[in-house]
C-alpha cells in the first residue's frame, strides 16, 4: 500500500483534510475506498503495531488508509478533529480506539449519521453500543488470567498490592483494573463498571496513564508510603517496565511479583528475563485486520459488521503455576502482537 505524504505547498482543499494530527493523507483523485484509523498515540508500540495491521489489510484489500492518532492518551479533542477530518476527505468507515470513552460518542454519532461505519478497536465506548462493533481483547478475561497467576505464585503470603492504572473512567483500564482482582480472588467490581475497586490488600492505587516515565513515578511514591508492597499490578508493559526501575532502584526488584497486559515482543522478552512476572498477551495485529476486513465488507455489500468479537488474549509465564494455564515466554515470543 501506497501511504501518500502531505504535499508542500498543498491546495486549500486539502489542507482541510490534512492537519498534523493526520499521518496520513490521499491525495485528489484517488478512486480507491478510503478507511480511517484513530488510535489514542502514535507512539504507543501497541498502537504502532495496530496501524502496521491496518496498512497491510488495506493494502491487501485495495483500500486507502488515512491513519490518526491523539496527542496523548486522553486526548479527546484530537480524535473529535481526526474524525471530522476523515468525514471531509470520504472515508467509509473508521476504525478508532476511543480515549474517552464517553466523550467520543457525539462525534462518532455524527459519523454514524452521515452513513459511515464505525468500528471500535480495544477500547469500548460507553455505551458500547454507540459504535456499529467491537473488535477487542476481553479486558476483564486478560486482567484475571494475570490476577489468578500473581495469586498462586504469592501462594500464602498475604498481599501487599500496588496498581498502575490508565486514566479515571476508562473502560479498558477498569475492566483490567478489575479483572485482575477478580483473578487473585478479592472483591471486584464486575465487568460492566467503569470505576476501580480497592478492596484492602491494595494499599497503593494511581493512574500511570499507561507511560513508563509516568510509571516509574508512580511506583517510586508508591514504595515511599508502603515498602513492603510485594505485588505490582499495571494497567500495559510501559508501565510495568516503569514500575521494575522503580523497584531496581530501590533494590526490591527480586521480591516483587509485576503482572501486566499486553504481550509485546519487548514484554514477553522482559518475561524471559525476569523483569516483568507474567503478562496477558493480546493481538493488536489481528484487531486492526478484522476491522479492515468488516470495513470493505461494509463498502462492497452494505452489510455492516454489530456486537462484539473477541480477538482473543493468553497468558504468558517463565514459570508454570498449577491450576493455571500458560503459555511459555520462549513460543509467545513467535506470536508477539500478531496472529492468535
Amino acid at each position: 500500500m501506497r501511504i501518500y505524504p502531505l504535499p508542500r505547498p498543498a491546495p486549500r482543499r486539502l489542507l482541510a483534510v490534512c492537519l498534523p494530527l493526520l499521518l496520513a493523507c490521499s491525495p485528489k483523485g484517488d478512486s480507491k475506498p478510503v478507511i480511517g484509523l484513530i488510535t489514542k498515540t502514535a507512539s504507543n508500540p501497541f498502537f504502532v503495531k495496530m496501524k502496521e495491521g491496518a496498512e497491510q489489510a488495506a493494502a491487501a484489500q485495495g483500500a486507502t488508509l488515512i491513519a490518526a492518532a491523539g496527542r496523548t492518551d486522553g486526548d479527546n479533542a484530537g480524535q473529535v478533529t481526526a474524525i471530522e477530518n476523515l468525514m471531509a476527505a470520504g472515508a467509509k468507515a473508521i476504525l478508532i480506539s476511543a480515549s474517552d470513552s464517553k466523550a467520543i460518542v457525539p462525534a462518532i454519532k455524527k459519523a454514524r449519521d452521515a452513513g459511515i461505519l464505525v468500528i471500535a478497536l480495544d477500547s469500548p465506548t460507553d455505551p458500547v453500543d454507540a459504535t456499529d462493533a467491537l473488535f477487542a481483547t476481553d479486558n476483564y478475561r486478560a486482567g484475571q488470567l494475570i490476577g489468578q497467576y500473581a495469586k498462586a505464585r504469592l501462594g500464602a503470603t498475604p498481599p501487599k498490592i500496588a496498581t498502575l492504572d490508565l486514566i479515571p473512567g476508562n473502560p479498558t483500564g477498569a475492566q483490567r483494573h478489575n479483572g485482575f482482582l477478580s483473578g487473585f480472588g478479592l472483591p471486584s467490581y464486575e465487568k460492566t463498571r467503569n470505576e476501580l475497586a480497592q478492596p484492602p490488600e491494595v494499599v497503593c492505587m494511581t493512574d500511570a496513564m499507561g507511560d513508563q516515565a509516568k510509571g516509574q513515578t508512580a511506583m517510586e511514591n508508591c514504595l515511599q508510603a508502603h515498602p513492603d508492597i510485594n505485588v505490582v499490578y499495571t494497567v500495559n508493559e510501559p508501565s510495568a517496565a516503569g514500575a521494575f526501575n522503580a523497584l531496581q532502584k530501590a533494590g526490591k526488584e527480586k521480591g516483587v511479583l509485576i503482572v501486566s497486559v499486553d504481550g509485546s515482543c519487548r514484554g514477553v522478552q522482559n518475561v524471559v528475563s525476569g523483569a516483568l512476572t507474567a503478562t496477558a498477551q493480546q493481538y493488536p495485529l489481528r484487531m486492526a485486520e478484522l476491522g479492515v476486513e468488516a470495513a470493505m465488507a461494509f463498502i462492497k455489500t452494505g452489510k455492516k459488521a454489530s456486537g462484539y468479537v473477541d480477538t482473543g488474549v493468553q497468558l504468558i509465564a517463565r514459570d508454570s503455576v498449577a491450576g493455571v494455564s500458560s503459555l511459555g515466554a520462549e513460543k509467545a515470543l513467535g506470536l508477539c502482537w500478531g496472529d492468535k
